[in-house]
């Protein structure tokens, strides 16, 4: 279901390495005069296709373990390593190009421009990116806006749109490069039950052509769904 050839210069892990490795990781956020521990020394590992819920309770850690597995965040310590690289040890720009190649995020409210048609937020990342000639971007977003079931809707924009739909962009537009890795924050937190449950068959295809999906979930239903099902409680990796 991803788009052809894949950015160049993206990393892979070596035979049987897990393509995610979190080893001590904590993070402390200050907040005014108090810190804040998210997360009190996480070891996680998760190998190359896998299909992974993180669930646990509000304020539990899991959407900063998320931001520690996509380099949005880093870790006050320990190490963070995705297909063979320590992500927590690049500066800026070197993260940035790091994860347009590796690395596709679909968040809980779309966060579509709201301007732009369905093609032209799903074409961004390779905009940013530079990737090939102007034509050849938008003939893999569209082919991306195909593939989640679009490909009539090209033109529309967010507000013309349900919901359902414009998650569906928010997926194609995380295909864009290719990503060896799909990873959601609630994606279908503001769906209803029928409309979450077509974007979660959009992960298990994703995840049966190799793919690894890593998404964080409140829904006992679907995280039931996922080969496999990590528990985070106050910071800590807990099943």
């Amino acid at each position: 279901m991803t788009a052809p050839d894949a950015l160049e210069g993206s990393g892979r892990p070596a035979v049987g390495q897990p393509l995610i490795e979190l080893a001590g990781v904590e993070k402390t956020y200050r907040m005014g005069r108090v810190d804040y521990r998210a997360l009190r020394g996480v070891d996680l590992e998760i190998g190359p296709g896998e299909l992974v819920a993180v669930v646990g309770p509000s304020g539990s850690g899991k959407t900063t373990i998320l931001n520690m597995v996509t380099g949005i965040d880093r870790p006050t310590a320990g190490t963070v390593t995705v297909a063979g690289k320590r992500i927590d040890a690049l500066d800026e720009e070197e993260l940035a190009v790091w994860r347009g190649a590796n690395v596709g995020i679909v968040f809980q409210f779309f966060q579509l421009l709201p301007t732009l048609s369905a093609l032209e937020n799903a074409v961004l990342p390779l905009d940013f990116a530079r990737r090939g000639s102007k034509r050849e971007r938008f003939e893999r977003a569209r082919h991306n806006l195909e593939l989640v079931g679009l490909g009539d809707k090209v033109d529309h924009v967010p507000a013309e749109l349900s919901g359902g739909e414009q998650q569906r962009v928010a997926i194609a537009r995380a295909l864009a490069a290719g990503p060896q890795l799909v990873v959601g924050d609630e994606p279908t937190g503001n769906l209803d039950t029928t409309t979450a449950a077509e974007m979660f068959e959009l992960f298990l295809r994703l995840n049966a052509e190799g793919t690894t999906v890593l998404f964080v979930t409140h829904d006992p239903g679907l995280a039931g769904r996922a080969r496999r099902t990590v528990t985070i409680r106050d910071g800590l990796v807990v099943d």
